[in-house]
């Protein structure tokens, strides 16, 4: 066990921190973390918000939420003990397996007794003189560390439309990410969904199998693909698991962490008969192959990303009845692949029902809500539930409501105002022994995949440190200055990084959050590997080290 102190400004190191490092999160991050925290022998605490584990799969209960990388890709890889264990049921499993599954890996690494639930973190300051940080949760407790490690996720601070009359609906309203654990019976209700995201699109095709009637509101259209979802027998489980180093292996090769490769054919270097065969077979495979698995060029190449954009056109004109909805239902203002593409069952299918209407916003916006259901420039719309699948602020938005703050009580949402900078997606100048796992600008993909990379890289870094006795880790002005403006430089050309998303950040609901920005390293994983591995290497000299 490795008891570390907190330096005096005297030099004097006998006033004993709370704990050497603190976790923010009991998600995918936030557990693999606190597993190695442990390994090294640290005093560490996690600390969740929620009553229990699993963070995104805990708290995003609502009905069709599921996978949408395949799950024998997902699931940890650092224990092999846990790969032969662990059956998933499908090839993209449902939030309920999901959420069982993160339990399990909190029971069998016995990760509980370093948590503490239903503790929300408000607040965290770094102090110099102690060279530590001091959290405070919103029930006015306070703790100190020397590192603290954020693994609060991507996509955790839902936000609220900003509509008129929110609060004095009569019926039963929530967010998707605030599902109630009980569940909401939709059978033979009214009900309205503001949102056609991808958490909408999951909902949707759920509650319409047995919805009264169900009125779509939608904004922005989303291009959505097959998911193709199956059964996982006993007898292809031993398969996947005989093939999981290889499965594993694939996936370190591929930009996102994917088992799908883009092919390194051009759209135009093919006839349009080669191109159009091609692409339906991507759309009747499972999974994210018509995303990740296309032309090498579909997401950089406008005349290619137009093509491909009008096939899944096509797919959904054949796939909707009526020809207006159709064409409502077909997005105009992004191509295809340039927003994470939903993956979907039965969703355009959806729109042949005749208990089901899609109420454009462009045509007729909300103007309010009644306490009778929804009233827009047409008519009210009367429920007995709305749901609200109106998204996130995404990647920094978790940052953003914490009340964090460095050298001399700098706040990192001002210093973040324009846009993050960081060093690796890991430090910030100015917050010294901050350590994010899987912070903004770092390589985002397959979550988990990309996640242990993340964790195993800053504890990796906290080895380093206590190993030499070192209480002060930060970047340099000049580190952050270079990463990220090679950030920056690799988003250029990217089509998705034109558009407003939560993957560049837009959101709004959200000030300050309307335009585009480089959110994400888009150079693929292992690219991004290679610079925190060098980083590694070359014994963190890049870093302020004290």
């Amino acid at each position: 066990m490795v008891a570390l102190q907190a330096v005096q400004p005297n030099g004097r190191t006998d006033t004993q921190l709370d704990f050497d490092a603190i976790v923010i999160g009991a998600g995918v991050a936030g557990l693999y973390q606190l597993y190695k925290l442990r390994e090294l022998g640290l005093r560490a605490r996690a600390f969740e918000a929620g009553s229990n584990v699993g963070g995104t799969w805990y708290w995003n209960r609502y009905p069709g939420a599921r996978f949408d990388s395949e799950s024998w890709t997902y699931g940890y890889s650092f224990s092999q003990e846990l790969l032969d264990e662990w059956d998933w049921d499908e090839h993209f499993a449902a939030q309920p397996q999901t959420e069982r599954y993160l339990n399990y890996v909190a029971d069998k690494f016995d990760l509980r007794r370093n948590i503490q639930f239903e503790s929300r973190v408000a607040a965290a300051h770094y102090r110099e003189e102690t060279r530590s940080w001091e959290i405070v949760l919103d029930g006015g407790d306070r703790y100190s560390t020397q590192f603290l490690i954020p693994a609060i996720g991507i996509l955790s601070a839902p936000t609220m439309p900003n509509i008129p009359g929110i609060s004095s609906f009569e019926g039963l309203s929530c967010h998707t990410h605030s599902w109630p654990k009980e569940g909401v019976d939709c059978a033979g209700k009214r009900v309205g969904i503001i949102g056609t995201g991808a958490t909408a699109v999951q909902t949707i095709q759920e509650i319409a199998k047995t919805v009264g009637h169900l009125s779509v509101f939608q904004r922005t259209p989303n291009w959505c693909a097959p998911l193709h979802n199956g059964k996982i027998s006993k007898a292809e489980m031993r398969d996947i698991r005989a093939r999981y180093s290889e499965i594993l292996a694939l996936s370190g090769t591929t930009p996102g962490c994917y088992i799908h490769n883009p092919n390194p054919r051009k759209t135009l270097e093919v006839t349009p008969e080669e191109r159009e065969a091609f692409w339906e077979k991507l759309y009747a495979e499972p999974g994210f192959g018509i995303w990740q698995g296309n032309f090498s060029d579909m997401l950089t190449d406008r005349e290619a990303n137009a093509l491909a954009s009008e096939f899944v056109a096509r797919k959904i004109r054949q796939r909707v009845h009526d020809p207006v909805v159709a064409e409502k239902l077909i997005p105009k203002n992004h191509g295809f692949g340039t927003r994470r593409v939903p993956l979907e069952t039965g969703y355009y299918e959806v729109y042949n029902q005749p208990n089901v209407e899609l109420v454009d916003l462009n045509e007729t916006p909300i103007e309010c809500i009644t306490p009778r259901g929804i009233r827009t420039g047409e008519r009210e719309h009367g429920f007995d539930i709305i749901i609200y699948a109106t998204g996130f602020d995404a990647i920094t938005g978790a940052y953003d409501r914490i009340d964090m703050s460095g050298v001399d009580g700098v706040r990192l949402k001002e210093v973040w105002k324009d846009g993050p900078q960081t060093y690796l997606g890991v430090l910030v100048e100015g917050f010294p022994n901050l350590l994010m796992a899987m912070g903004p600008h770092a390589g985002l993909g397959n979550y988990t995949r990309t996640a242990e990379y993340s964790v195993e890289w800053v504890t990796g870094l906290v080895r380093f440190a206590i190993e030499r006795g070192l209480t002060r880790i930060e970047a340099t002005a000049a580190g952050v200055a270079e990463w990220t403006d090679h950030v920056l430089a690799l988003g250029q050309g990217q089509l998705m990084n034109e558009i407003g998303s939560w993957m560049t950040g837009v959101n709004g609901n959200v000030a300050g959050k309307q335009k585009p920005r480089i959110m994400r390293y888009s150079g693929g994983h292992p690219a991004y590997r290679e610079h925190c591995d060098a980083v590694a290497a070359d014994r963190y000299r890049k870093l302020a080290l004290g």
